[in-house]
């Protein structure tokens, strides 16, 4: 595997050079560290001029993070109520609204060459909702995306969002799949604006749902939809801060 944090020069040497996507498989993060990685990783990807690029999969403790189409007026708490359950605001620089995350919700950050590769931010968003809608289907579940806003519905509502940014044509931030959240903490927030739905994989299916199936199945669609013909997959990151904290559990 080509080190990422090798160099930082504007040009890699042509035996340095690599067209892989690595994976890293992280489980649950600290939302703080997740940032922190991707920014490392923008910087490190920035600096190549292949078409390497990096898959950072995970999950969160329960937060909610606000993008650039949200407001305080999506909230359905008030401040003082998500206090008590102590769950933080944070605002990101990001597309798309308010999201809930939480155990049970898939993190994926997809940081890529989007130029190097060949895609507009059109096709780039509609690789991550192409993806979405294939994991929906291996697991026997009809889904669509729209076309006046980002993200994946089934039948019974809304369970891929969208809240991808790009920083000089490299790709982060990302999506997020209800695989089998507690959907009383994701309907905390209105996240289209337009009072929309939020269900699960799960829920959809009616039957309990594995992560590491979603996991699985998400890692190799992305990969195919974004036409990388190398994965290099792995479980932890050495630039990686774990942190402890104490979460509340939903039912």
């Amino acid at each position: 595997m080509t080190n990422v944090f090798s160099t930082f020069s504007t040009r890699i040497p042509a035996s340095l050079a690599s067209d892989s996507l690595e994976v890293y498989l992280l489980g649950t993060v600290d939302f703080d560290a997740a940032l922190f990685l991707q920014e490392r990783l923008v910087y490190a990807i920035s600096g190549r001029d292949d078409t390497q690029g990096a898959l950072i999969v995970c999950e969160h403790p329960p937060l909610i993070t606000v993008g650039r189409d949200g407001s305080r007026a999506h909230l359905r708490r008030e401040p003082q109520e998500l206090r008590a359950l102590e769950l933080d605001v944070r605002w990101l620089n990001r597309g798309g609204g308010c999201l809930v995350h939480g155990p049970g919700q898939l993190a994926v950050y997809p940081i890529l060459p989007l130029d190097r590769l060949g895609l507009g931010l059109a096709a780039y968003r509609r690789c991550l909702e192409d993806g979405a809608i294939d994991v929906a289907g291996e697991l026997h579940v009809a889904a669509e995306c729209r076309s006046d806003v980002a993200g994946v519905w089934c039948r019974s509502g809304q369970f891929a969002f969208l809240g991808a940014a790009v920083k000089r044509w490299i790709s982060h931030h990302g999506m997020f799949i209800n695989v089998s959240p507690s959907l009383r903490l994701m309907r905390l927030v209105d996240a289209t604006g337009r009072g929309e739905r939020i269900t699960s994989l799960a829920a959809a299916r009616a039957r309990p749902t594995s992560m590491h199936a979603v996991r699985e199945s998400l890692v190799r669609n992305l990969a195919q939809r974004l036409n990388y013909a190398r994965v290099h997959v792995y479980t932890g990151h050495p630039l990686l801060a774990r942190t402890t904290r104490t979460a509340h559990v939903f039912a």
